[in-house]
């Protein structure tokens, strides 16, 4: 068995990607100050002085995120004890762009030490592997994001409604979340045979930019026909029932690299419309649109738009095929992940 210290490991992508017959996974460590059982962060296994003296043993340490609040000398710092415990360093990129700032440099520079230290690079999509190859130089290995969904869930019969429902989800207004261009401009679109939704945590008034959602915002939006539902952040089964009850989802992303919401709606049967910048179109083949066209913006949206619930259409006549495809996936992305490990020790020992 091979011992893998995740950062995190306490989160389903993770779980997902792991094979549990050939990875022990190591639990995240408790961090001081911790407020709830479940907190993972900030990662101890990113502070150098418990990797030198208390993490006890692992073979591999695996990066994915949680390091927003390391600063790149200390990531230098772990690097440098994992070479020294000759422990390889794995490092997925999910994100280029973090979703969470509009300011990319900070992100960047701490990729800048990590891509350069990792012996081994993986990420989403092609485009992500190019956009790596080009910035540092880095082989990286590409595989795809498994299913979000459960199994049991993907394929399974969907009540049919009478007007297609295309949906935004705010969620909790991070910082590359914008809906409301999009929503002024799904409403322009005037299309009589949609309705609209939008979905909104209620802990969107911690947001620095909760001022963009206010009741009377929302109050407006009610007013010209949209469905404003408010509430609390979805459980996995909320989820599933959500994606049950819409045709088509509008990522109103200004910026970002990759999105588990792109998976969901794949393993759903419906469409992701998502926005041209980062990789999103990459995962799945959705429609997109340009968030920049601004005056074309109407356009761009209402061609995506019908094209994806086209191919919601598709998709759901499939979704059995799509399951299976979706089991054969999660099979070869956990072989492969053990593979990486297994030739990174051997190579540890040929060293």
């Amino acid at each position: 068995m091979i011992v893998v210290a995740s950062v995190p490991a306490a989160h389903p992508y993770v779980r997902a990607i792991t094979d549990p017959e050939t990875v022990v996974l190591l639990d995240d460590p408790r961090p001081v100050g911790a407020t709830s059982p479940d907190q993972w962060w900030p990662p101890r296994f990113l502070d150098p002085r418990y990797l030198a003296e208390e993490s006890g043993y692992f073979d591999v340490m695996h990066v994915h995120f949680g390091y927003d609040s390391t600063p790149p000398a200390v990531l230098r710092d772990v690097a440098a004890v994992l070479a020294e415990r000759r422990a390889p360093l794995v490092v997925t990129v999910h994100d280029l762009h973090n979703p969470h700032f509009v300011d990319s440099r900070e992100h960047l520079a701490r990729l800048d030490v990590l891509i350069p230290a990792a012996d081994a690079v993986v990420t989403l999509t092609a485009g992500a592997a190019a956009a790596i190859a080009e910035r540092w130089g880095r082989r990286v290995t590409v595989l795809p994001h498994p299913h979000v969904l459960p199994l049991s869930g993907i394929g399974a019969a969907r009540p049919e409604g009478a007007t297609p429902v295309v949906a935004v989800h705010a969620k909790s207004l991070r910082a590359n979340i914008d809906p409301l261009p999009v929503l002024d401009a799904l409403l322009t679109a005037g299309e009589p045979g949609w309705r609209l939704r939008l979905d909104v945590d209620d802990d969107v008034h911690r947001s620095p930019r909760a001022g963009v959602l206010t009741a009377g915002r929302l109050d407006e939006l009610r007013r010209r026909g949209v469905d404003v539902r408010v509430h609390s952040r979805f459980t996995d089964e909320e989820l599933q029932e959500y994606l049950g009850q819409i045709d088509a989802l509008v990522l109103p992303y200004r910026f970002g690299t990759h999105s588990g919401w792109v998976e969901a709606c794949y393993d759903a049967g419906i469409a992701a419309v998502v926005p041209a910048c980062g990789f999103f179109h990459e995962q799945h083949g959705d429609p997109t649109y340009d968030y920049r066209a601004d005056a074309g913006l109407v356009e761009s949206l209402r061609h995506a738009v019908r094209e994806g619930l086209d191919l919601a259409e598709r998709r759901r006549a499939n979704g059995l095929d799509r399951r299976a495809q979706r089991e054969r996936q999660l099979r070869d992305v956990r072989t492969e992940m053990t593979s990486l490990y297994r030739t990174l020790l051997s190579d540890a020992d040929v060293a």
